[in-house]
């Protein structure tokens, strides 16, 4: 099928207001891909192997989790388990976005690059007008390739970076995802639905510890979302 002009400008206005919206989340990530390397360093993984690991593998939550529990051999059944239930939440974010997202036969090789910052604000986009391909691309690739230069700089830093703590890196994730439930607030109903995703994930983590509390944390919300909608809480 032939492109026609205004497709093309169409499909550049789309890529554009793509790479536009992903700016505050591709800033927010820098800390967290430092941090990732520096620990991949700290792990003894080289530069090059800390690069594949987030070109490849591309999930900063499971990268996290499977580079701590990294060893010498390393603990498969730990390794697949814990990256399957944090990974989970992919499932319902595919689902979520399948009837809302434009991306033709490409589906399969795109939906690699989803992330919780781009699916979210796809999400808000899909408020107002269908997420096309080209918009996806523009928010996905950028950050793709923010992670892992990113990535790559913490590792080539290593011991220079230190404790995160100390500088607030390590807190970067949570402010990145607060930053991100905000922008889905619609009053008393998700105020309810945090909340109960909250205290259940922290007391899964205490009780159990990680990763039970992601998938605790995931069905709390997942319940009292349905619960609160059903309900007709605002």
């Amino acid at each position: 099928m032939t492109v026609t002009a205004p497709s093309r400008t169409r499909a550049a206005v789309e890529f554009r207001d793509g790479a536009r919206d992903i700016l505050p989340p591709l800033v927010a990530a820098i800390p967290i891909g430092l941090v990732y390397g520096a620990i991949c360093a700290a792990k003894g993984m080289s530069v090059l192997e800390a690069a594949l690991a987030s070109a490849l593998v591309f999930a900063g939550g499971a990268q996290f989790a499977a580079t701590e529990l990294w060893a010498s051999p390393p603990p498969v059944l730990a390794l697949a388990l814990s990256t399957l239930l944090i990974n989970a939440r992919h499932v319902l974010m595919g689902a979520s976005l399948k009837r809302k997202a434009r991306f033709g036969a490409a589906t399969p090789f795109v939906v690699f690059w989803m992330a919780d910052e781009n699916w979210a604000l796809a999400e808000r986009r899909a408020a107002t007008r269908p997420v096309t391909l080209a918009y996806w691309l523009g928010m996905a690739a950028p950050f793709y390739v923010n992670w892992i230069a990113w990535t790559v700089v913490g590792a080539g830093a290593g011991a220079l970076l230190g404790d995160p703590a100390r500088f607030g890196a390590d807190f970067a994730f949570t402010a990145l995802f607060i930053g991100l439930v905000a922008g889905f607030w619609k009053g008393r109903s998700t105020g309810v639905t945090v909340a109960a995703a909250g205290v259940t994930a922290a007391l899964v983590y205490r009780t159990l510890g990680s990763p039970w509390h992601v998938l605790g944390g995931a069905f709390a919300g997942m319940v009292a979302a349905a619960a609160t909608t059903r309900g007709g809480v605002r």
